[in-house]
């Protein structure tokens, strides 16, 4: 964000315990040479107000404030285990359809572009600065930024910086997910049509339950609190069981190879507390058909969610999640399967603001007035906001710095 140079007069340098004047000898000479002429004159020039003097330099004591911060992301990965033979009667196996997974654990706090103003701005049109100080007019401001339209395709270039940092009443201050939609109704299914041999109704519910698995792993408020997605493993076909088995092992005992951050969204109740009930969501879901008798839907969504301290100290951060699923929807009579849930394929994550190869099967926000935990970072800074790329391009899963949060 720019802002207007302020011109300065020779005059006008600080002497000693004073602040520098901002009216120039011109604009006193117009003044004078009015009351000479008769009538008065106009309004005599004012010197800025005490709050404005407040303002500007609480905007430098900001800009000092807004250096950067370093901290941390993650990516790990786990290479599948050898995959079973489908057979035609069978489900596909599971771990022939995951794909390498992994996550990324980051913290930086919001850099806030440097904003200088003169004081001879704060005079002529006080409304530029004020403004764009973090709270002033916020609501005015929220408001009159519309709702970016649904995702339809990958975005070929990350979303712009934001100005703000987050607090309890607006939380997503700074932050480009300030536009994103809320919670379920973020995540629109595409329109159903027949596809491999499954009729549209098939696809149908293949979109719906897939859906109701994101939101049961990843919005579910229980969920997100520490809690067991019972509601989203409900949705899951016994028969293929390897993939309940291996998410109840990593709820009940989790550790770095059985991690149910893998899939679910947790935070430690002891440790942190949402910060309101809002979580933005941003992302687009698709399908195809797969083997006959088979409709693959394909899920990717950065989900965004604010946090703070379960103790009420400090302030707010967000921890940003991007989720990329592929599940499948199988024809009982083709497939041994159970008809109407779904089967697990390849599935992949990050996550930005946690503790770096922490295995407690929850995240670990890092906040401002705490020292952070976990491995020090060693790969490269990323955006957790940049959806151009996908998950599977990227072969690096150091733990590393993020751009922003």
């Amino acid at each position: 964000m720019s802002t207007l140079p302020s011109p300065e007069h020779p005059d006008d340098r600080p002497g000693e315990g004073r602040e520098p004047s901002a009216i120039s000898d011109e604009q006193w000479e117009a003044f004078q040479r009015e009351a000479a002429a008769g009538g008065g004159g106009g309004k005599a020039p004012e010197e800025p107000s005490a709050r404005a003097r407040m303002v500007t330099r609480r905007l430098r004591e900001q800009d000092e404030a807004a250096a950067g911060r370093r901290r941390w992301w993650q990516r790990r990965k786990r290479t599948p285990e050898p995959a079973l033979p489908p057979g035609w009667r069978t489900g596909p196996a599971w771990q022939e359809m995951n794909g390498r997974r992994g996550r990324f654990r980051t913290v930086r706090s919001v850099l806030v572009p440097a904003l200088v103003a003169g004081v001879t701005l704060v005079v002529l049109r006080p409304s530029l600065l004020l403004d764009r100080l973090p709270g002033h007019h916020a609501e005015a401001a929220e408001a009159a930024a519309p709702p970016l339209p649904a995702e339809t395709a990958r975005p070929s270039v990350a979303p712009a910086d934001q100005a703000g940092l987050p607090d309890r009443a607006h939380p997503f201050r700074g932050s480009p997910a300030e536009r994103w939609a809320s919670g379920a109704d973020a995540i629109e299914l595409p329109e159903a049509k027949a596809v491999g041999g499954m009729s549209k109704a098939d696809v149908a519910l293949a979109l719906r339950l897939t859906k109701e698995f994101l939101v049961g792993t990843n919005l579910d408020p229980a969920v997100l609190r520490g809690g067991r997605p019972t509601a989203a493993m409900a949705l899951l076909d016994p028969k293929q069981p390897e993939v309940l088995t291996g998410l109840r092992r990593a709820l009940r005992d989790p550790d770095e190879k059985h991690d149910p951050l893998d899939l679910v969204t947790r935070f430690d109740p002891a440790d942190v507390a949402p910060a309101g009930d809002v979580v933005k969501v941003r992302g687009r879901m698709t399908f195809a058909a797969g083997e006959p008798g088979e409709v693959r839907v394909h899920a990717d969504y950065t989900f965004v969610y604010p946090v703070a301290r379960a103790d009420g100290d400090g302030g707010v951060t967000r921890t940003i999640v991007r989720r990329d699923v592929t599940t499948a929807l199988l024809d009982p009579a083709r497939w041994q399967v159970t008809r109407g849930r779904l089967n697990l394929g390849a599935f992949n994550s990050e996550a930005g603001n946690s503790a770096c190869e922490v295995y407690d099967g929850y995240y670990h926000p890092a906040f401002g007035d705490r020292t952070p935990t976990g491995a020090t970072p060693s790969g490269p800074a990323k955006d957790p906001y940049d959806r151009h790329r996908s998950l599977y391009d990227d072969q690096d899963d150091r733990c590393g710095t993020v751009t922003r949060t």
